[in-house]
């Protein structure tokens, strides 16, 4: 069996971006023998993507245990750069990349600026431009403090991004790059959170930082302006919190 994804973008190349990305995925899992699935693409053109068909159940404990386990595993394999040879596509909108070697200035320019970039309200723009520019040099140099090295991300995991069929466990739709690992692991916390199995299996095998708490409001925050790019209104208040945390912390 085959399913077939439609382009709901304005973007002729998004389905060819995500191809590219579950493709790099499945590689760089197989390279390391990390038992996550990749759904195989079989055709992809600008309007439609072809690919192999996914059997869904609900996941037992044991398969979020596992996957837990491996993405872990994948996170501890270390990468040379931050960032990506290509921009890219979070959800609707564009999720620019570029190599960088600096993983605060990637992320304050590449990820919270540029997001604020596309806001539309001239006011509501204002008003992040300035609480941006308040943190900014404490939340770069902050932010390399406080990452390692590099992970290869998914980089738009949420539940609904994360498949079972009754054998294993599935990612689809990635939004991939090089970047902090608790980037990706916040994101699973953005939408109400994967079973506590998953975070003990996960910080089992990769331990999270001491800031992890503070990490996981910096790196939603990115999501967060997205959604309010793209769906308005309803995601401004946690967009503001988010804010608001991170400059109590830094003032």
């Amino acid at each position: 069996m085959k399913f077939s994804k439609s382009n709901q973008t304005m973007y002729s190349d998004a389905l060819f971006k995500e191809a590219s990305g579950l493709n790099y995925l499945e590689k760089a899992l197989g390279l390391n023998n990390i038992p996550i699935k990749i759904p195989q693409v079989h055709t992809v053109n600008e309007q439609t993507m072809v690919l192999e068909h996914i059997s869904q159940w609900g996941g037992s404990k044991p398969q979020w245990q596992s996957f837990g386990q491996s993405l872990a595993q994948l996170h501890l394999q270390q990468e040379n750069s931050f960032g990506w040879h290509q921009d890219n596509y979070i959800g609707l909108n564009p999720q620019i990349n570029g190599i960088c070697d600096d993983w605060g200035e990637f992320y304050m320019t590449k990820r919270l600026a540029y997001q604020i970039s596309l806001v539309k309200q001239p006011m509501v723009q204002k008003q992040f431009r300035r609480s941006l520019l308040s943190f900014e040099k404490m939340l770069t140099v902050f932010l390399n403090e406080h990452c390692s090295f590099s992970s290869l991300l998914h980089g738009d995991l949420w539940s609904g991004n994360v498949l079972f069929d009754q054998t294993d466990v599935w990612m689809i739709d990635p939004a991939i790059y090089w970047g902090d690992a608790e980037a990706d692991l916040a994101m699973t916390e953005l939408f109400g959170g994967f079973p506590a199995v998953f975070y003990q299996a996960y910080a089992e095998v990769k331990p999270l930082s001491k800031h992890y708490a503070l990490k996981k409001v910096i790196y939603n925050l990115y999501h967060q302006l997205n959604h309010y790019n793209l769906f308005g209104v309803g995601y401004l208040p946690s967009c503001e919190r988010g804010f608001r945390t991170i400059e109590n912390f830094f003032n």
